[in-house]
């Protein structure tokens, strides 16, 4: 036990990861949770490998327990993962140490999105409780709170360059804040039918964004138009999760739905190209990876499956039995990838292909993280 009170494990042992099926079904109005307790860490180095195409090395773990990690993200330069808690608590972890670095309380009711803002060495987040709050990471200093929307703040999405944050929420509408106007509220976006469960700005247009509804649909808008540009319309239930990514300079989205599958779209052509099918339960996250030919979704049957971006196949599918994923993070010129489960964080470090492997690579398990 270290002077944190952790305590360490080393082992030899292989373990094998077989492939589960969870059904679980999506939480009503969540009843307020218990705060978040940090209760041990695990450390286990093993020299077993799962092989499919591509080759999946899974080398070490760590776990570390708390309440369910609704959203995940990583810090650009500093070796920090976000993660916010159904229980209101929001954890910075450094990956390297291994440490928590620190810990909490945000809010009674779950925060459901929380987003580094490395630029002004802010964190923003929004919760249940319909407020947008956001702090100074270095000295924890609030500052600013305010109530956003009349109902459940579901996503935040940070603008690359500009002031800007946007908010979506179970009231249906999204909306653009300033932060260099005092956190005014410049544009609201209306149009969908039912829960506007994420939204996210466009690599190519940084003007445009998307905003995935439980009313099945996704949108497409402008920052200066109150009124979408155009919709997708193609899951035959709500739409949970999407992600921008391009192919030389066409933008493309990938979507996840209640119907258990993602899908994706040439946003030029207005058009589904591909759907991908294998979930079997609602498809809660989606992910586009910057720097690997790869699509990942996540899903509330436990499963992460891992797709070539070309061929659209399945690669892989990951299981660490920790229940329904919620979220992805990821950053430029890192090949790691940081998952959020009702159980815990696994980050995964995506290694460089070896001569004569196709599409891919070796996938290594560097960290585990059982919140």
């Amino acid at each position: 036990m270290d002077k944190d009170g952790f305590i360490f494990l080393a082992t030899k042992d292989a373990i094998v990861f077989k492939e589960m099926e969870m059904h679980a079904h999506k939480p009503q109005k969540p009843l307020q949770s218990s705060l978040f307790h940090c209760q041990a860490l695990r450390f286990c180095s093993f020299p077993t490998s799962l092989k499919c195409a591509p080759v999946l090395d899974i080398e070490k773990e760590l776990v570390q327990h708390s309440e369910r990690v609704k959203s995940v993200d990583l810090h650009p330069k500093e070796p920090w993962i976000l993660a916010s808690l159904y229980s209101g608590t929001l954890c910075i972890w450094n990956y390297h140490s291994q440490e928590l670095v620190k810990s909490f309380k945000v809010a009674e009711s779950p925060v459901r999105s929380a987003k580094f803002i490395p630029r002004k060495q802010w964190i923003v987040t929004g919760a249940d409780d319909k407020f947008i709050r956001v702090f100074d990471y270095d000295t924890m200093e609030k500052i600013a709170e305010f109530e956003a929307h009349t109902d459940f703040i579901r996503s935040v999405a940070v603008h690359p360059t500009l002031p800007y944050l946007l908010s979506a929420s179970d009231d249906m509408v999204i909306k653009l804040w300033d932060w260099e106007k005092g956190w005014e509220c410049t544009q609201m976006f209306k149009g969908h039918a039912h829960y506007v469960m994420q939204v996210a700005f466009s690599p190519k247009d940084t003007n445009t964004f998307a905003s995935a509804s439980l009313d099945g649909t996704i949108k497409v808008w402008n920052l200066s138009s109150s009124d979408p540009e155009f919709t997708l319309d193609g899951h035959s239930k709500g739409v949970n999760c999407i992600d921008y990514f391009r192919r030389g300079s066409k933008p493309y989205l990938v979507s996840g739905s209640d119907d258990h599958t993602a899908k994706v779209w040439d946003c030029e052509a207005k058009s589904c190209v591909q759907t991908l099918e294998g979930h079997t339960n609602n498809v809660s996250a989606v992910f586009v990876h910057p720097e690997l030919p790869i699509i990942i979704t996540g899903s509330e049957d436990g499963n992460v499956h891992i797709w070539d971006e070309a061929t659209y196949r399945l690669e892989n599918t990951l299981n660490y039995g920790l229940e329904r994923v919620w979220g992805f993070g990821c950053m430029k010129g890192s090949n790691r990838v940081v998952i959020g489960y009702d159980k815990g964080t696994v980050m995964v470090e995506f290694v460089s292909p070896q001569s004569g492997v196709s599409m891919g690579s070796l996938v290594k398990e560097k960290e585990k993280k059982e919140f």
